[in-house]
Parts: structure tokens; C-alpha cells; sequence
């Protein structure tokens, strides 16, 4: 599975093989929007940064994104809006207003197009327009003008509709092309195939990074990596990550996509808009099905779930790309960026952005750069000074109750079940115990590897994801390749292997 972004995009000039020098005054882990926004901040004033990436530039959430940069954002806003004060949705719209002007403006500056399109927020029940009405007063109160409206372009009928105006929709890997432009051009280092791995002695001025390419010396760390990794604050406690599916079509002659961007409230979730292309025509780009990492008894059917409501609603439809993405959703309901707790404000994070990254992760660099320029934005403040109320609890119990069942269910089937002797068939895996110990066996390309099931994060009992060929943690949402590697989450590690294979 590979974006219509990863795939139509060229390749981003990175450092080459060039490793990471032995100081810097900043590393940051991690080259999506995040970390290349705050990359190029930093260089900006000054700094010397170097730029980690365990895998390719925009691999992750950047590159699989929908690419909306939008204000209106589902429910969002009354979702916060049961879970914090009044001051702190303004806070977190301020927030979203900086990282959108300062996004836009960079690509005007850069001549990056883009797309200004009206953004809906649409219900197809009852409970739907109820919720409507609650993300309607939300976005009110923090200042939006929103309000009723009618989209006349879409397919499918709908009880009610929310619309902000002027909004955008990008490509994705174009702004991360011209962010690493900047930042390479400003002696900033890009270098990709390389994770940190653990933090080395601690010393008074300086933190040592330990990598997979060796060791570096830094000032600071940022880890914008999802789930931040070298977990101090145990964010991954508070998060619960989930992951949706996002496919692009050819439509026929006499069908075209609908003009604005527009995304369901209620259940089945979608999201749909306009791609255009290199050579004149727009692809429909629609998406939907979030789940909880790890957790569907299938991932491809939520592929084909998809595949069948585009049909249904565009015949003869040609789909041209499908892939999915994972993010991931604060029990405060805000995203989580700052200083990990025990870390002198030497390594900092961001995450928390529940799908709204192209606007979050432009306001988490702002605040990260001013943090660490010893200057913060009252919005930033405001957000940092978020207490837990009574709902954050509730949503931690209830989070932290059904990773527990997870952990147990896991490891209680694994044990009983034993691996068959043949083979899985291609493209499937199977979890089971050999020797007294749970191993995952898969077959993919014609190759079948074992690996450990265990999670080295926390020990959770992996499960086979066929639409992505991987193993993913129904715990904390790591995940690994069908060799073994490391693809993303909170575990640091590969999975080890049977010493047979």
C-alpha cells in the first residue's frame, strides 16, 4: 500500500549517506511536517540541526495524510470542548490559525500550489445533526464562522452540513520537498535510514543520543516521531492510536469529485475531495473506516469496505492508489507538545494531533522552537497548562482497560494455539506458541519468516494486519515489518527471531 502522494511525488533530496557528526546543537528524530517545520525554525535562527529518519522523508503520517489543512475538523472542537475549558478550545484554534497562516504562506512564498476549497462537516442520521449542532456552538465559541449549509455536489443524501470557508488542500510531499530544500541550503543535515535507539550517560550541557549510525552529542532533542520514542512522560498511556484507509480514483466521463472537502460525523466515517493532477484531470480521493491499531479481526476488509461504498456512489470508479495511516488521539482530547518530564526541557515532543496533523504539526514546530528559544505563545501556555478532568480520567480508564483485555486475550491464545507445520498461505500470518513461546509466521512475497509476537514495548501479543502485511500491537500500536523491522510506534527494537530461522 503506497500513497497517491509517496507515489506521483519525486524523491526528496536528503544528505545522502552522509551519517550524522558527532554534535549538534539540535537533533530532531523524525522527517515529517513536524520535524522538517521544526528543522527549518531552528536553522532559521541559527542552529545547527540535523534531521534522523529511521525510514524516507514523509514515510508516516505526512505522506499518508489527506492532505486538508482546515479549521473545521470534524468533532473535534466539541470534543474538546467536553473535556477542557473555553480558554483552552480558543487556545487550540489559535494554535491551529498559526500553524495554517504560517503553512500558507510558506507555500506562497515557495510557489507550492495549493487548493482553496470550503470545508463541510456532514451527518447522514439523526445523531448525526445532533452532533452537528454541538461542533457548531463549538466552533463559535472559539471565534470560527461557521455555520449551516448545503453542498449540492455529492452523491449520497445527508440530514445536515456545517461549512467553513476558505480553507486548502495540498500534496503533502510538495511542502516537505521545499522545507528540506531550505533546510539543506541553511547547512542543516537530512538523513534517512538512521533511528535513535536510546540515550546515552547523562551529562550536565549535553544530551548523548545513541543511533543506529552511532553516537551524537546535542543541546536538544526533539522527537517528532508520532509516538514520541525515549518515552519519558509515558505518553502512550494517555494516547490511543488509530489507523484509516484512504484510497484515489479515475471517475468515468460525466463524474467528478465533489469541490469542496467534505468529512461525515457520524458512522460509517468518510472523508472525500479533490485531487488535481500533473496532467489536468482530478482524481476523487476518499477515505474513512478508523479503527484502534491492531485491534479489526481484518484490515482488508476494511479496505474493501471502502472500495464498495466508492462504487456504489461513483460506478465505475478505477482506483488508482490505496493506503492507510496512523495517528494518534490525547485522552485530553489536545495534542501533547513540549518538554518530557525529567528532561532539564532538553528533549521535547510532539503528539496527540488526532488526524489533524497539517495544521497541528506547523503549531507544535512554533511552540517547540519558541520553547526552546526560551520565548513560548500564550497559546502554547495555555495548552501546556491542561489539567486532567474528570472525562480525560474517564477516557484513560476506559483506554487503559481495553489494553489490559488486550494483553491477556493475546497472550492467553497464543499460548493455547499451536503453529500449524505448513506454511501460511502468501500474504497471510499466524500467531501461536512453539517451544513455549509465541512466535508470529507469515508469508509474503513468496518468503516465510518467523519473529517473535511478543512486543518489545510492553509485551504485547501481535496480530497480522493483511491489508498492510505487517504486525501490528493491539497494545500501544507498534509495528513491524514480516521480517521483524521496526516500521513505527513507541518499541525501539526489531523483533528477534527463532534461532532455526
Amino acid at each position: 500500500m503506497r500513497s497517491h502522494w509517496l507515489d506521483a511525488s519525486p524523491a526528496i533530496r536528503t544528505s545522502g549517506s552522509k551519517g550524522p557528526y558527532e554534535w549538534h546543537d539540535v537533533v530532531v528524530a523524525g522527517a515529517g511536517l513536524t520535524g522538517l517545520t521544526t528543522a527549518v525554525l531552528l536553522a532559521r535562527a541559527g542552529k545547527d540541526v540535523a534531521v534522523l529518519e529511521a525510514r524516507s522523508v514523509g514515510a508516516l503520517a505526512t505522506g499518508n495524510t489527506t492532505g486538508k489543512i482546515s479549521l473545521l475538523q470534524g468533532n473535534v472542537l466539541s470534543r474538546i470542548r467536553e473535556h477542557q475549558s473555553d480558554e483552552m478550545l480558543r487556545a487550540y484554534v489559535e494554535a491551529n490559525q498559526e500553524g495554517q497562516a504560517w503553512l500558507l504562506r510558506h507555500l506562497d512564498e515557495h510557489d507550492v500550489p495549493y487548493q482553496r476549497r470550503d470545508a463541510y462537516t456532514l451527518a447522514t442520521t439523526d445523531d448525526g445533526v445532533a452532533a452537528l449542532r454541538a461542533e457548531l456552538t463549538a466552533a463559535q465559541a472559539a471565534g470560527l464562522d461557521v455555520g449551516w449549509a448545503q453542498p449540492t455536489d455529492l452523491p449520497f443524501d445527508i440530514t445536515g452540513a456545517i461549512r467553513l470557508a476558505d480553507q486548502a488542500q495540498i500534496n503533502p510531499m510538495d511542502v516537505l520537498q521545499v522545507l528540506a530544500e531550505e533546510l539543506l541550503d541553511r547547512n542543516g543535515l537530512i538523513v534517512e535510514g538512521v533511528r535513535v535507539t536510546g540515550l546515552g550517560p547523562r551529562q550536565q550541557e549535553y544530551l548523548t543520543v545513541e543511533t543506529s549510525a552511532g553516537e551524537v552529542h546535542t543541546y536538544h532533542l526533539v522527537l517528532a516521531t508520532g509516538v514520541p520514542v525515549l518515552d519519558r512522560g509515558g505518553h502512550f498511556a494517555t494516547l490511543s492510536a488509530h489507523r484509516s484507509y484512504a484510497a484515489t480514483y479515475r471517475l468515468p466521463a460525466g463524474l467528478a469529485p465533489p469541490h469542496g472537502m467534505h468529512l461525515s460525523i457520524d458512522a460509517p466515517d468518510r472523508t472525500l475531495r479533490g485531487v488535481p493532477t500533473a496532467d489536468g484531470e482530478e482524481l476523487l480521493l476518499v477515505g474513512g473506516n478508523d479503527h484502534l491499531v491492531g485491534r479489526p479481526d481484518s484490515h482488508a476488509a476494511a479496505v474493501d469496505d471502502l472500495d464498495a461504498w466508492v462504487q456504489q456512489h461513483y460506478p465505475g470508479a478505477r482506483r488508482t492508489h490505496t493506503w492507510s495511516a496512523q495517528d494518534y488521539r490525547s485522552i485530553h482530547q489536545i495534542p501533547l507538545v513540549g518538554a518530557l518530564p525529567h528532561s532539564e526541557e532538553r528533549i521535547l515532543s510532539a503528539t496527540g494531533y488526532a488526524k489533524w496533523g497539517m495544521t497541528n504539526a506547523v503549531a507544535a514546530a512554533l511552540a517547540i522552537t519558541a520553547q526552546i528559544h526560551d520565548h513560548t505563545p500564550r497559546w502554547a501556555e495555555t495548552l501546556n497548562a491542561h489539567t486532567t478532568s474528570a472525562a480525560d480520567v474517564a477516557t484513560g480508564i476506559k483506554d487503559n482497560v481495553l489494553v489490559g483485555a488486550q494483553l491477556a486475550t493475546g497472550w492467553a491464545s497464543a499460548e493455547l494455539t499451536s503453529l500449524p507445520h505448513e506454511a501460511p498461505l502468501e500474504g497471510e500470518g499466524v500467531v501461536g506458541q512453539r517451544h513455549g513461546r509465541p512466535l508470529g509466521v507469515s508469508t509474503v512475497d513468496g518468503t516465510t519468516c518467523a519473529v517473535s509476537a511478543v512486543c518489545p514495548h510492553m509485551g504485547g501479543i501481535l496480530r497480522w494486519n493483511d491489508a498492510e502485511l505487517s504486525w501490528d500491537c493491539p497494545l500501544h500500536a507498534s509495528r513491524f515489518a514480516p521480517d521483524g523491522t521496526r516500521l513505527e510506534g513507541p518499541a525501539l527494537h526489531d523483533l528477534s527471531r527463532p534461532r532455526e530461522e
